[in-house]
């Protein structure tokens, strides 16, 4: 590295471009590039303590690419998706807790007030809903998916449940058979198929039969996909059925930027809608956002924003004011694989104190937790891992170099599923004192910092650390007492 590099070219999302192999690279032409770009990055090369960063960060890249390229499923699934197909974790959830607010706002006349009802007004969730999904890898080529949910809405409530077995049928596709049943719209059979045409044009299929107490509904839907540049996609997709409907979009997302434009022609809804997203390039992954929405059913403006307020977990507030939908506030949390949504409708009307609150309130409220609470935590983990550090190396002690937790695939005959893990590097070295790790037998995920990122799954404790100078490594089960430095631990220089 004989120069520094922008960070524009150490984000690459190209695997194979940053191994420098052909797509149809074997598995010996990936093994082999991955260990020469290994030796040509490796941080302990360089003392310069910025070509140190940027090695670190091109390290911890190629070995990421070829963890993917070189397990089978996970190559297939990068193919046809791209990086963010592997973004999506085995078990995924949502539940959403709908309150209504409205009695804070809205205004009644005063033929209509009850006497005596005291000035406190009355909230209340009207409406929950939850819903689950696991993948399951069968085989290199088959995945299971099962899911389900549950709803109620003033006391009244059902709940479905899903399952799909899918199977790549190449790197230029997959298809795909549902099987659902539930007490709202009766059983379902379904069939989706996804292709790649060409490295920049795809189209995906689906077909169903929903069957109900007023005889069979069929529908069909199909999507015509096309990169337009690097940053943008065009989508055309048709409807038939029930609510039949022909829309198309445009998205363009950048570093720093997203953009959506969409139309739709159908029944009963027909809309257009423009939005745009400016993401600040902070540690905080900061974004502001903007939308409006008109058609048939009335016009919605919606304004919000949204930051990561840790390492796993991204806070956001929307906005919504329309007519005649009044105005809402929708409160999100993204933890992990877990997304937790919370819309309070404000009112009914269009009222300047209800969108001044909406706005004012959670800006106040999230400058109040950040600066109390979350601000002095993190600062409080940073200069504990830095005083840490320092005394460590001054003694060329202990010093955790990578520590990862969650499910590890180890077994040959699993290759086909995938790891997931979460980077435990911060916090485990805050647990070092004087030199020495020491892990009780409970459960890690408990530990500060640390989270189940396979919940109901077989985990370990994967670490990296350095001691005296030489490099040691240990894998140690979920509720396993461990303690570090071992002699046993050491990486021979052969290895």
């Amino acid at each position: 590295m004989a120069s520094s590099l922008d960070d524009d070219e150490i984000l690459n999302d190209d695997y194979y471009s940053l191994l420098n192999v052909r797509r149809e690279a074997t598995q010996d032409e990936l093994k082999a590039a991955y260990r020469r770009l290994c030796m040509l990055y490796h941080p302990d090369k360089h003392r310069d303590p910025e070509l140190k960063r940027q090695a670190e960060q091109l390290f911890n890249l190629v070995h990421e690419a070829y963890e993917v390229l070189r397990e089978p499923q996970a190559r297939a699934i990068y193919d046809i998706y791209g990086k963010r197909g592997l973004d999506v974790d085995g078990w995924e959830g949502t539940i959403s807790v709908g309150i209504d607010a409205t009695d804070v706002f809205d205004q009644y006349e005063e033929d209509y007030e009850e006497v005596g009802t005291g000035g406190v007004p009355h909230i209340e969730i009207n409406k929950m809903h939850i819903s689950q999904s696991i993948e399951a890898p069968l085989t290199t080529k088959d995945t299971a998916i099962l899911s389900g949910s549950l709803s109620t809405h003033n006391g009244n409530g059902g709940g479905t449940i899903n399952l799909a077995l899918r199977r790549v049928t190449s790197t230029k596709g997959w298809g795909e058979v549902e099987l659902g049943a539930g007490d709202t719209h009766g059983p379902l059979l379904a069939m989706k198929i996804f292709r790649n045409l060409t490295p920049r044009f795809f189209v995906t299929g689906q077909c169903g039969l929903q069957f109900s107490s007023r005889g069979v509904r069929p529908g069909f839907t199909t999507m015509l996909a096309r990169h337009l540049d690097k940053n943008t996609m065009g989508y055309l997709q048709w409807r038939w059925g029930v609510q039949s409907s022909m829309n198309t979009s445009i998205v363009r997302d950048t570093k720093s930027s997203h953009f959506t434009f969409a139309m739709q022609l159908g029944i009963p809804h027909t809309f257009m809608m423009m939005s745009y997203q400016y993401k600040f390039q902070d540690e905080d992954q900061t974004k502001i956002k903007g939308s409006v929405k008109s058609g048939f059913f009335g016009t919605v403006i919606e304004y919000g924003a949204e930051r990561k307020i840790s390492r796993h977990s991204v806070l956001g507030a929307t906005v919504s004011v329309g007519v005649p939908q009044g105005v809402s506030l929708k409160i999100k949390l993204n933890r992990a694989s877990q997304t937790y949504l919370f819309p309070i409708h404000l009112t009914d009307q269009l009222l300047p104190s209800a969108v001044f609150y909406a706005t004012v309130g959670p800006l106040v409220f999230y400058l109040a937790i950040q600066h109390l609470i979350i601000r002095p935590y993190i600062m409080l983990m940073q200069e504990s891992v830095r005083r840490i550090i320092e005394t460590e190396e001054s003694k060329m002690g202990l010093i955790i170099l990578n520590a990862w937790y969650g499910k590890f695939v180890t077994d040959n005959s699993r290759k086909h599923e995938r790891a997931k893990v979460i980077d435990v590097s911060v916090p485990l070295q805050c647990l070092v004192k004087d030199s020495k790790l020491i892990l009780t037998e409970t459960t890690k995920s408990g530990l500060p910092g640390f989270y189940d990122p396979c919940v109901g799954e077989e985990k370990s404790l994967k670490v990296l650390y350095q001691f005296r100078g030489v490099m040691h490594q240990v894998l140690s089960g979920d509720t396993e007492p461990l303690r570090i430095p071992k002699q046993s631990h050491r990486i021979d220089a052969d290895t």
